[in-house]
């Protein structure tokens, strides 16, 4: 029997599933109905309120897709990790190729600020003048630490802090 952890076993599919994000998640759905989608979108707030969860939603509706996991149009990474000019340059490189099966190339990048200042600059070019087959999907839990210009240039989205009456 394989083990799954709790907070991906319950973790939610769709937006109606997210709990205490509503002005988020209604702002995503009407975007996504209207069909005005951003080029970016950045996700700020506390630790465990839905960010990365709402990213992934947001990426399988764009793309059309069941399982997140499968496509090779959706890429994830995490800023901590992937924090240097070398990670961002590959991006820059990538984003010319069209999507393989989906509308979308989608990059999520969380923890957005633990990139390094030229690694924010290598992201801000791309920011500015996207292909129109990619989005960039921003994550993170210190704003304060994401340059004004990246900030400037993505739909942004504060998260609230969960509470018990959530």
């Amino acid at each position: 029997m394989n083990y799954i952890v709790l907070s991906r076993k319950w973790r939610p599919e769709n937006f109606d599933q997210v709990v205490g994000q509503d002005q988020v998640t209604r702002v995503l759905s009407n975007a996504l109905k209207s069909n005005k989608i951003s080029h970016s979108y950045l996700f700020s707030g506390p630790r465990g309120v839905g960010k990365t969860t709402i990213a992934r939603i947001l990426a399988k509706k764009l793309n059309d897709l069941e399982d997140i996991n499968s496509s090779l149009d959706v890429i994830e990474l995490d800023g901590a990790s992937n924090r240097g000019i070398d990670e961002i340059r590959e991006i820059k490189e990538t984003v010319k190729y069209p999507p393989i099966s989906g509308k979308y190339k989608i990059y999520i990048i969380d923890e957005v600020h633990m990139l390094t200042k030229e690694a924010f600059n290598a992201l801000l070019k791309t920011l500015e003048e996207p292909p129109q087959h990619v989005k960039f999907i921003l994550a993170t839990t210190d704003i304060h630490k994401v340059p004004q210009t990246i900030i400037s240039r993505c739909q942004r989205f504060d998260f609230l802090p969960l509470t018990n009456e959530t």
